[in-house]
């Protein structure tokens, strides 16, 4: 496959994320809580990839995963989550797939709210 057939066209990175940063501060019982404060604006594309397992707690959880291409940005980590609307998207990986410089492309996990919050 080509490099041009990888990367999504300028015209498919119409989906707008918000970037949201991890700020961190004790909770007065040696632990720390944890909330994200929305950053920048950023475009992107994202294409759905599938599902996968997971077992947590004694149950297995299908988690719904997705490919985040996004612009070059120096600042990105797995700390941080990308928003769109209502959805939250936890990073997983970032990875630069030509090392180009030009495209970032983020594996992420969708996160679904529980029952009741």
């Amino acid at each position: 496959m080509a490099l041009t057939d990888r990367r999504p066209s300028l015209g498919a990175r119409r989906r707008r994320f918000v970037l949201e940063r991890p700020i961190e501060q004790p909770d007065g019982f040696g632990g720390v809580l944890r909330r994200y404060v929305p950053g920048p604006t950023l475009w992107g594309a994202i294409t759905a990839l599938g599902t996968a397992g997971r077992i947590q707690g004694g149950r297995a959880d299908a988690l719904v995963t997705h490919r985040i291409t996004l612009r070059r940005r120096s600042d990105l980590s797995p700390a941080m989550r990308l928003s769109a609307g209502p959805r939250r998207f936890a990073i997983r990986t970032v990875a630069d797939p030509d090392e180009g410089g030009r495209d970032l492309v983020c594996e992420v996990e969708e996160l679904i709210p529980e029952a009741g919050q």
